[in-house]
């Protein structure tokens, strides 16, 4: 979407200096080292204020910057200087929802937003054009930022919505507008701050109750939560499931999992069936996979499409990625983010691979469950000795000691290290070919390092219990 300095300066309430109105502006950014030549780069402020990489900014290629106040050493840069830059940004997403006469899907849920997201994105393309959040665009800042990529003629937007607070989704619907919304799974995720379950169902239903009665909702019948949020909605309620039943419910049946993970499932709707190979790995993928047929079919797509689609689709980077390292190591690298759901779901695709070897599992902190992280980490040690995985590296403290305490009690053997960077040593010589390395931890914890480092020339020296 292209939007002139002027239209930026009216949209934030700001004051333009450094450049006439009519300097065009086709893409925004607020990391500087990733900035398009030509963008829009929004100083933002945090941990790491972006007023301090304004200059680097400009010296990459960006055309203006958003500002609350002018760095230094930027003083004839183009610049809009507003009171708020957040506060900017949200205008500036509201004023690219107005242009767009898309419809806007939005998905959120505890646990799988991103890779249904990148289903349904994958489905409509299909019939529409299509635009998805990029990577896990997902907040105050990712929601407005999808909006003004999306280009004026795009038919469907697909927006990932996501909430560490009450009333996040709420404000993010306010500015997307969405008529369709998904609900993947509600679980244990960002607890510390949402609270226990109830209140972090009621704030994944903040979604519903932003769609127009003409719209749709689409829930997940298996989860236990899914039938009791449909009240929430005033748009048209379809459940997806193995357990859905009653009229318009779809139905999604698992078929077979390949050696690469993928599942191969039959899906049945009032629009008839469909058989597909979906694109992302692990058998929990099928719910994902039915939640976006289920929009595709609704919005028009024809069946062979939505097939096609889902078996199109391409992951985020870290988020069950499965490769085969020099050294006939098998690498699942699912370490872009972990809690509780998502956790099974990993180690049971790493229960489910082929391997002649030892099944690995490095595993570092699920953070932001407040107090239930003693218990959660707990339970996922209890899981991996009921699993039969061989060998877990516990990456870390606090709950990850509870973690490993209890896998060693079920018989698996541990290895316990400091950090990412010791995993990785410890990871490279205690395994070998034939062996299955399962990597996955909440972000901060890095373990996208010990994935890199196995599957780096020479990697996995040989093959050695710890």
């Amino acid at each position: 979407m292209i939007l002139t300095a002027a239209e930026i300066e009216a949209a934030t309430g700001g004051r333009l200096t450094g450049a006439p109105g009519d300097t065009p502006v086709a893409s925004f950014a607020f990391d500087s080292r990733t900035v398009p030549a030509g963008a829009c780069f929004v100083a933002l402020p945090g941990g790491r204020d972006g007023h301090t990489f304004v200059v680097d900014a400009f010296a990459r290629g960006a055309r203006l910057a958003i500002v609350e106040r002018v760095p230094e050493g930027a003083g004839d840069s183009p610049l809009v200087v507003v009171g708020d830059t957040a506060a900017a940004l949200t205008e500036l997403g509201r004023e690219a929802r107005r242009r767009l006469g898309a419809t806007v899907v939005g998905v959120t849920g505890s646990v799988g937003k991103t890779s249904t997201k990148d289903l349904t994105g994958a489905v409509l393309s299909r019939a529409f054009a299509t635009h998805v959040s990029p990577e896990s665009f997902n907040n105050e800042a990712g929601v407005p930022l999808t909006l003004l990529g999306a280009p004026e003629d795009a038919e469907v937007v697909v927006v990932e919505m996501g909430a560490r607070f009450a009333g996040n989704i709420a404000d993010l619907a306010e500015v997307a507008r969405p008529s369709v919304g998904i609900v993947t799974q509600v679980s244990l995720a960002h607890s510390e701050h949402l609270g226990p379950l109830p209140s972090i169902v009621a704030a994944k239903g903040e979604l519903l109750e932003a769609l127009p009665p003409s719209g749709l909702a689409v829930l997940n019948a298996d989860d236990g939560y899914g039938p009791g949020m449909a009240a929430r909605s005033p748009a048209p309620v379809l459940l997806v499931g193995r357990a859905a039943s009653g009229d318009g419910a779809v139905r999604v049946t698992v078929l077979a999992v390949g050696r690469d993970l993928r599942p191969l499932v039959r899906v049945e709707s009032p629009w008839g069936a469909l058989e597909a190979v979906v694109g992302l790995r692990g058998v929990h993928q099928a719910q994902n996979a039915g939640l976006a047929a289920a929009v595709g079919l609704h919005l028009g797509v024809d069946p062979d499409d939505v097939a096609a689609g889902l078996g199109e689709a391409q992951g985020a980077d870290h988020r069950m990625q499965v490769e085969g390292s020099s050294s006939g190591v098998i690498v699942v690298n699912d370490a872009y983010n972990a809690n509780p759901a998502s956790m099974r779901a990993a180690i049971d695709a790493l229960r489910a691979l082929p391997v002649d070897g030892r099944r690995v599992a490095v595993l570092g902190e699920m953070r932001e469950l407040g107090s239930a992280a003693a218990a959660e980490h707990a339970g996922i040690g209890r899981l991996l000795g009921e699993t039969g995985i061989d060998v877990l590296v516990a990456v870390g403290g606090g709950p990850v000691e509870e973690m490993a305490g209890e896998a060693g009690s079920a018989g698996v053997a541990v290895l316990a290290v400091a950090d990412a960077a010791a995993a990785a040593a410890a990871v490279l010589e205690a395994v070998g070919p034939g062996d299955a390395v399962l990597v996955k931890a909440s972000r901060a914890v890095g373990l996208e390092a010990v994935a890199s480092a196995l599957l780096a020339p020479g990697g996995a020296r040989r093959l050695r219990a710890p």
